[in-house]
């Protein structure tokens, strides 16, 4: 959200009224004036300060997998795009909830709807015992054991502006809720450490996405071989909060890209899209279009391209993953601990 100076200093009143509603929420939730509903079960909220990508479906599939892997039955509460309730793999009404059926499969169960409370009532009747709260850190009404808090370590507060002037959904100093910070997109900021230190006290860990494989946009989707598109050259597109990112990790992939082209998140493709993107490909020399895993979902019904289509299957790569699991872990029974006294 690059805003021209004289459009952020039209909206900056707007951007001061949006702050005293989120802070005079947040206290009424501290003070016991909003009630929080409680679910049997642990809940892993995944959030961030900012509007825009911060990796949050791939830590929440991290999450998810881990906590399965210790034998839990796991579900994953999203409220997906606009918070419409999911249907099914084929219709699913978010291009997050696609991602992460068609990654997690059975072993995970999964609510999607903006009534993140019902759906953890429901699941927990399934026999659901761990929740991962997708983009929780503002969901205040469900109560959960542990907050952890995604900060894109190359743009951490969107320059610092609050909604609608800015990305930041709330001042920096509602980090003192986190119980966990996760700097993705580095592997060092000492700087950014410190600057946080003045809002909360929370370890801090480092994440990054890598690539898990590269696989061809068709109906049966077969994993390219490495060979394959090393020599292309691609034409990257995405449809995803910081497209920016994603070109960026092409190129720490190895991916020769000749040009790029980013539209709005969550967009959906239509055939004026396609034959734009094919046009600008073909006149940039490209020989194939790439895009990211979630792009598949929203032009799943345009009709085939006249370009090969390749999209990178990602996964979360956590430092010190056994030290960040115990972390959580800790986290948990003291807090859990602390609500039976």
């Amino acid at each position: 959200m690059n805003l021209h100076p004289i459009l952020r200093a039209l909206l900056w009143p707007l951007s001061i009224v949006f702050e005293a509603v989120v802070r005079l929420r947040a206290f009424f939730y501290r003070a016991g004036i909003f009630r929080q509903k409680r679910l049997k079960g642990v809940v892993i909220s995944v959030g961030n300060l900012t509007v825009g990508g911060t990796g949050k479906t791939p830590m929440v599939m991290w999450l998810a997998e881990r906590a399965a892997s210790m034998g839990h039955c796991v579900g994953v509460l999203t409220r997906g795009y606009r918070g419409q309730a999911d249907s099914g793999a084929e219709n699913a009404v978010s291009d997050e909830v696609w991602v992460m059926r068609r990654r997690l499969g059975e072993k995970i169960r999964l609510g999607a709807g903006a009534d993140r409370v019902a759906s953890g009532l429901r699941l927990e009747k399934d026999g659901v015992d761990w929740f991962v709260l997708d983009d929780g850190f503002q969901h205040l009404r469900l109560a959960r054991d542990a907050d952890i808090v995604l900060v894109d370590a190359t743009d951490p507060f969107g320059g610092g502006w609050l909604l609608p002037a800015g990305r930041l959904r709330e001042p920096q100093s509602a980090l003192v809720r986190a119980d966990v910070i996760v700097f993705t997109r580095g592997d060092s900021a000492p700087e950014l450490e410190q600057e946080l230190r003045r809002w909360t006290a929370a370890p801090i860990y480092y994440a990054r996405v890598e690539l898990n494989g590269i696989f061809h946009a068709a109906p049966h989707e077969i994993n390219a071989e490495l060979g394959e598109w090393q020599k292309r050259s691609f034409f990257a597109f995405c449809g995803i909060g910081n497209g920016k990112a994603f070109f960026s990790d092409l190129t720490r992939w190895g991916i020769r890209t000749v040009e790029q082209l980013a539209f709005p998140d969550h967009h959906v493709f239509q055939a004026a899209d396609a034959q734009d993107i094919e046009g600008r490909a073909k006149a940039s020399g490209a020989e194939a279009l790439i895009c990211t895993e979630k792009d598949v979902f929203n032009f799943r019904h345009l009709r085939e391209w006249s370009l090969p289509v390749y999209y990178c299957q990602i996964r979360q790569e956590v430092t010190d993953a056994e030290g960040f699991w115990k972390t959580i872990l800790g986290i948990v029974e003291r807090k859990r601990q602390g609500s039976r006294r």
